[in-house]
């Protein structure tokens, strides 16, 4: 995943949930905030794999 991926994806779902509830503000601030957790998740296990490799 590129970087700011997970950021461009939260922002589209919290706008989405946002204008659903009519709450854009919250959702579109909570969906940056998923997004973020989203990415650093991944670059966590993408850099625990490459750990685990270099043990092999």
């Amino acid at each position: 995943m590129k970087k700011g991926t997970g950021i461009g994806l939260g922002i589209a779902f919290g706008a989405a949930i946002g204008a659903a509830t009519g709450n854009v503000g919250l959702w579109i601030g909570l969906g940056i905030v998923f997004g973020v957790a989203m990415e650093q998740r991944q670059r966590r296990k993408a850099s625990k794999t490459k750990e685990d490799e270099g043990e092999a």
